[in-house]
Formats: C-alpha cells, sequence, structure tokens
C-alpha cells in the first residue's frame, strides 16, 4: 500500500509540473526566442542537477553506456525541448498539452515492439482514434481550413520523448532512476550548446516575469517530472508510467485558462477527447499483462537502492 501511494504521488506531481510547462512557455516566449528558451531552461535545470549529484556523490557513468545517454539525452530532452519551445510559437498552450498527450500512445508501441510489454487489437484501435484527434488538433479553425506547422513539430518532439521513456527502461535498472535521469538532462542540454549565441543578450532583454518563468521551468518541470516518471517506469513500466500523461491536458488547458486566458479552439478540444480516448484505450489494454522485463526492474531498482551511493532513504 505503501509503494502504491508513492508511485500516485509520482504520477500527481508529474502531471502538475507538466501542466504548468505548457503556458510557462507561452509566457518565456513572450521575451525569448524557442531556442533561446529551450537551452536557458536546459542550462537551469543541468546546474541544479550538477550541485545536487557533487552532494549525493552521484557515480558516474561507465564509459560504455555513454553513446547511449548521449542518444537518449538529445532524443528526450533536446528534441522534446527545442520542438515543443518551436512548436509553442504558433500554438497555445492547451493545444500543444493536447498534442503530447500521444506520447503514451508512441511509448506504448515502441515498449510493444523493443520491450516486448503487450499491445493488444484494442491498443491499435485506441491508438488509431487517438492519431485521428491529433489530426484534427492541427488544423486551425479560423476562416481558412489550414494545417498548423507548429503542431507537426510538437508531435516530432513528443515522439522523442517517447523514445527516451522507452529505452531508458534497462538503464534504469543498472543505475537508479535519479542518477540515470541526471545523466541525460546534462546530455541533452550538451546538444543544445549549439543555441548559446546570443543567449546573454536575450536575458539582458528579456522582461522580469519571462526571465522567472524560466528559470521557474528550468528548476521544476523539466526536472523533477522526469524523476518522477523514471520512478514510476521501474515501478509498473514504460506503457503504464506514461499512461498518466494523459491527465495533464485537462490540467494544462485550466492553468492556461487562469494564466493567459488562453481558451483551445473547438475543433482541438474535440480532437483531444478523441486523442485522450484512443490513449486510455491504449494503455487499458498494455496494463493487463506487464513484462518479464518489468517484473524483472523492479526486483533490481529495489535492490540498487541499497547499494548506490547517494540514493534516496
Amino acid at each position: 500500500m505503501k509503494l502504491r501511494y508513492k508511485v500516485l504521488f509520482a504520477y500527481s506531481l508529474a502531471v502538475l509540473l507538466w501542466a504548468t510547462a505548457f503556458p510557462g512557455i507561452r509566457v518565456g516566449l513572450e521575451s525569448y526566442g524557442p531556442l533561446h528558451l529551450a537551452l536557458l531552461r536546459m542550462l537551469i535545470g543541468s546546474l541544479g542537477l550538477l550541485v545536487f549529484a557533487v552532494i549525493v556523490k552521484m557515480r558516474l557513468p561507465e564509459i560504455k553506456d555513454i553513446p547511449v545517454i548521449l542518444l537518449l539525452g538529445l532524443f528526450g530532452f533536446s528534441v522534446y525541448h527545442t520542438f515543443l519551445s518551436v512548436g509553442e510559437k504558433t500554438v497555445d498552450a492547451g493545444t500543444a498539452s493536447l498534442i503530447v498527450s500521444i506520447t503514451p500512445i508512441l511509448s506504448s508501441i515502441l515498449a510493444g515492439i523493443f520491450l516486448k510489454e503487450h499491445f493488444h487489437s484494442l491498443g491499435w484501435f485506441g491508438s488509431i482514434t487517438a492519431f485521428l484527434g491529433v489530426a484534427l488538433i492541427s488544423f486551425d479553425a479560423g476562416g481558412e481550413f489550414g494545417f498548423k506547422f507548429g503542431a507537426i513539430l510538437i508531435m516530432i518532439g513528443a515522439f522523442g520523448e517517447s523514445i527516451y521513456f522507452v529505452f531508458q527502461t534497462s538503464y534504469l535498472r543498472k543505475y537508479g532512476f535519479l542518477p540515470f535521469t541526471t545523466y541525460t538532462i546534462l546530455a541533452g542540454t550538451l546538444f543544445m550548446l549549439l543555441f548559446s549565441p546570443g543567449l546573454w543578450s536575450a536575458v539582458q532583454q528579456a522582461s522580469l516575469e519571462s526571465t522567472l518563468t524560466v528559470v521557474y521551468l528550468g528548476l521544476f518541470p523539466t526536472i523533477i517530472p522526469y524523476f518522477m516518471i523514471a520512478y514510476a517506469t521501474s515501478k509498473h513500466g514504460a506503457s503504464e508510467a506514461t499512461s498518466s500523461l494523459y491527465l495533464t491536458p485537462a490540467l494544462a488547458i485550466f492553468i492556461a485558462w487562469l494564466w493567459l486566458g488562453e481558451v483551445p479552439a473547438t475543433i482541438s478540444i474535440v480532437g483531444g477527447i478523441l486523442a485522450l480516448i484512443g490513449v486510455s484505450m491504449t494503455t487499458l489494454t498494455t496494463r493487463k499483462q506487464p513484462s518479464k522485463d518489468t517484473e524483472y526492474l523492479t526486483a533490481e531498482v529495489l535492490e540498487e537502492k541499497r547499494t548506490i551511493p547517494g540514493r534516496g532513504r
């Protein structure tokens, strides 16, 4: 029972913080370009993690694992945060969160293929339903029925995040969710240093509200939810852990309405409902039979907590 409440807390915190990220990005974009915003929030997050790693005397990864850490950092952080920030230049916060809600679908498909987590016919039907919903979200509902290019960019970011969530599993088993998430966030930040020219000038010219919002994004939504989802993955597998993310859009839309006065277009809301129904159908099927790899992962992580320096008590 105690474990159940810990996992529930992890899900809830991840959903809440990620929901605030979507309107937060919109506020940051009022003063920062999308590339500078993505880099700055990652730099702030990485600085906080470096301090944490030194305090707990976190062990370094093995050299043979560094290429994989770099690759997962690229997909899970560089690709996701860059494409999401660029996409939100033209896509409102609530709609962006609805598009990212396909992450559990993509994670379930990848987990079924590579981790042998079960994905049945209802799951495929749910996937089709979800993608039809995302297709509706991707269209403008203004005077002309035009395609939102920003929505495509956000979908690319969601795919990158799905790759990260699924393929981190065996490395969570080896290193634990805190160290491995730290490694990949730092790795993702390295790739984003390509966006550093002009960053200091942008900081000097930005409004205080935008800068404080980016600091918040860096210290909270950039770090903590990934720890929470990694923890949940270590207990229940990739597809079930990411299924909690389908709750994020409703909260993100509500926060965006309170904070920014934004309300998604009707067609986006309809598409979002379809997407969430599809995600619910998919995750319902993947929960029924956890993979052997997931069961083994749970035991390994519990054992690992007693052996890795700096792990939780």
